[in-house]
């Protein structure tokens, strides 16, 4: 019979490298030689130009969860991994959305952005693309809300997240 542990659950993990040519390859190898797949992937340096913050989201039971943070800890350039799912946590993405944006559409388009407080970074003659940061249900209901009207396009950055409070990783 089933446990709670083999429970599918998404993580978010941060983990912070040394800043060096191959360190991310090795990362995704990592995942892609065990059969774990990335949903999103984030990578940019951080306050320390030696060292990168790589956030990653990924999905499995307890096991393969504790065998991701095992098999990263293990390697090189890692200097330390966080599972960002067992923390108090802000986590935000970037996505641009090119809608069709017709006469007809364009005040819907409009009222949408408004509600859901996305900017308005370029406007064609039949298009709109919208900027909206928020998080994922947030993202996911303002495209369920654009597709009547015409979801043309959709370009995300994937999540980035960082610990609440006064902790630092």
């Amino acid at each position: 019979m089933p446990t709670d542990n083999d429970a599918v659950r998404r993580h978010t993990f941060a983990v912070l490298v040394e800043n060096k040519f191959g360190v991310l390859g090795r990362i995704t190898g990592l995942f892609s030689a065990r059969g774990f797949n990335i949903e999103s992937l984030s990578v940019a340096e951080t306050e320390d130009p030696t060292v990168s913050r790589i956030t990653l989201v990924t999905e499995g039971d307890e096991k393969i969860l504790e065998q991701v943070n095992k098999q990263l800890n293990r390697l090189i350039d890692v200097i330390k991994v966080t599972d960002l799912s067992e923390e108090s946590h802000v986590d935000r993405e970037l996505v641009l959305i090119k809608v069709h944006a017709e006469a007809e559409s364009r005040a819907e388009v409009l009222r949408l952005a408004d509600i859901f407080r996305a900017k308005i970074v370029d406007v064609t003659p039949k298009t709109y693309i919208l900027e909206v940061t928020g998080d994922e249900g947030k993202i996911r209901a303002l495209i369920e809300l654009l597709k009547p009207l015409g979801v043309k396009e959709v370009v995300r950055t994937g999540k980035i997240a960082i610990v609440r409070g006064s902790r630092v990783l």
